[in-house]
């Protein structure tokens, strides 16, 4: 079964040649491709389901990182630019690999095999492990109300209890975003389903979780993209 995917990118040269490279594969469907991030993002919209996005960085108005943020969470991205200085802040949106222009056929295999191998995960796992010492305990997902960092630990929280977990944020962001969990802030992830309130103040935007003790801040650069979540907007 071919992928389907998107192409943005400002420079219509840089379309005619990543599409002609992607035909090549014989593995992708090009459902579109736009030289306007805002019309890019209407004809994803549009033209779901789409797997995979082919994301310019340096555009007018929207870079590839604001796209990226406001993409549905099941459509995966990579990065395509002429500059590597990006790389660590592309991993930070989720993004499955970042290629440098010009693109070659082998970075661009490697690109589609990892969707592949992410897209061959048949389903969500139900508990995730805690380990701690010997011991491995496993925690309901459905339990969880937010995953958080600190102090170079990864924390899933289920009630009043938190448990040690081996994956990192953004692991998590891509394993679970497709089952409700919204990146707030770059070190937490909460399940949107336990989020009870949204209130802006002088510390900045926080949110309530249904428990009614937990707050979390929300990154400035995350409030828009939670509120459409919400469906606030």
């Amino acid at each position: 079964m071919k992928r389907r995917v998107y192409l943005v990118d400002d420079e219509p040269l840089a379309l005619v040649r990543l599409a002609r490279l992607l035909d090549a594969t014989g593995r992708v469907e090009i459902v579109g491709q736009a030289t306007d991030p805002e019309r890019a993002l209407v004809e994803i919209a549009a033209r779901a389901p789409i797997e995979l996005a082919f994301l310019d960085i340096s555009m007018p108005g929207r870079d590839g990182f604001a796209v990226a943020r406001a993409l549905p969470a099941e459509v995966m991205v990579v990065f395509t630019t002429a500059h590597d200085q990006h790389a660590l802040r592309a991993f930070e949106v989720n993004a499955i690999d970042y290629l440098c222009k010009p693109v070659r056929d082998d970075e661009l295999a490697r690109a589609l095999d990892k969707l592949d191998r992410l897209r061959a995960v048949p389903e969500l796992p139900e508990r995730i492990p805690s380990r701690l010492g010997d011991r491995v305990q496993l925690v309901e997902l459905d339990h969880i109300s937010h995953f958080y960092a600190e102090d170079k630990l990864t924390y899933a929280v289920a009630g009043e209890r938190s448990y040690v977990i081996d994956p990192t944020i953004a692991e998590l962001e891509a394993r679970y975003a497709a089952a409700g969990f919204f990146r707030i802030h770059r070190a937490t992830l909460v399940r949107l389903a336990a989020i009870a309130e949204l209130r802006a103040g002088t510390d900045g935007t926080r949110v309530r979780l249904a428990d009614g003790r937990t707050e979390l801040a929300v990154a400035r650069d995350r409030v828009r993209d939670l509120k459409d979540k919400l469906g606030l907007c």
